[in-house]
């Protein structure tokens, strides 16, 4: 197991810059008044691809040598990762293999299509995933690029929160969506090094609470097909990720689906920006965990912003 380093996260940050946005900080009088804390929202919804998961995947493709990246790339994917990957592997100019389920929202499969990226569907399930990907990266060659448990894609992601602190001084706390880990796991990369007194939090749908059992039992706990209206966060943590949370992360909080959905009308309605259900797990549990966070000063990851809207979770 690699684990990524802080200087892994200063490379990343330069190699990416000319292909990633440094997302804009917001705030909202309305949430900080709801939630007695004043809360920072760092916006990946305003990220290229329309997710955090860009800044992952070019620090990935563009970390291959030219020998690499000739065969590609390829993963599997509910979404946000798979178009992110395609994007990234475009700007390089090198094909990308997705594998979807078939269940995964239209709106993710037509962007991946749109960045040029090729999709092999599957089951909605881990097993599926896993065996359909297996077939395909045997008839291509292509570079494995895993969604969250790659030293490669988590220093990508811990640039996330590097920006943050240079935006935003003072935090007690950030806190971020988890599902395999990935972007959480940058997080503590990062604020370990550099602001080892803020404190990290986990935010996760009670319908797929594997995280949280896992932190729970202090080992992995795995959950094969999980159902939940937040679609990125479907997935279980692997040893990579789990290294991360199980050392760094202070706490990993619940939030039920109706609590989800209305959180994510809530930002809508209030702040205007198009958020999807994985990010609004976030201001579900702080607005759950309201004397948790009284008082505090709070980094809060709305990690993207792909949503099909045509099925928009309210309607």
């Amino acid at each position: 197991m690699q684990i990524p380093t802080y200087e892994d996260v200063e490379k990343a940050h330069e190699r990416i810059r000319p292909h990633v946005h440094e997302t804009p900080v917001l705030t909202s009088e309305t949430f900080n008044r709801m939630t007695g804390a004043e809360l920072f929202f760092k916006c990946e919804n305003f990220q290229k691809a329309g997710v955090f998961k860009a800044r992952g995947a070019s620090n990935a493709v563009f970390s291959l040598t030219d020998e690499q990246a000739k065969r590609g790339v390829a993963t599997h994917s509910s979404g946000n990762h798979g178009l992110s990957l395609s994007y990234a592997a475009g700007r390089r100019g090198i094909p990308c293999q997705v594998v979807m389920p078939r269940t995964a929202p239209e709106a993710k499969k037509e962007a991946v299509r749109g960045y040029g990226g090729t999709i092999t569907e599957c089951e909605p399930s881990t097993s599926s995933r896993e065996e359909v990907f297996a077939k395909v990266v045997a008839e291509t060659g292509a570079e494995f690029v895993h969604p969250y448990n790659d030293p490669r894609v988590i220093a990508g992601q811990g640039t996330c929160s590097r920006e943050l602190m240079n935006q935003i001084e003072g935090l007690d706390a950030v806190i971020a969506p988890i599902g395999g880990g990935g972007m959480v796991s940058g997080t503590c990369l990062t604020l370990s090094n550099i602001a080892p007194d803020v404190e990290i939090f986990a935010a996760e749908p009670k319908q797929a609470d594997d995280a949280w059992r896992s932190f729970k039992a202090g080992h992995i706990i795995a959950d094969d097909a999980p159902v939940t209206v937040a679609d990125g966060l479907k997935v279980p943590l692997k040893d990579l990720t789990w290294h991360f949370v199980k050392n760094h992360v202070t706490d990993i909080l619940l939030a039920e689906e109706q609590e989800i959905i209305d959180a994510m009308y809530l930002i809508w309605q209030r702040m205007k920006i198009v958020v999807e259900p994985s990010s609004a797990v976030t201001l579900a549990t702080i607005l759950k965990n309201r004397e948790r966070f009284a008082g505090k000063r709070l980094g809060v990851i709305l990690t993207g912003g792909n949503v099909d809207l045509k099925k928009l979770p309210w309607m």
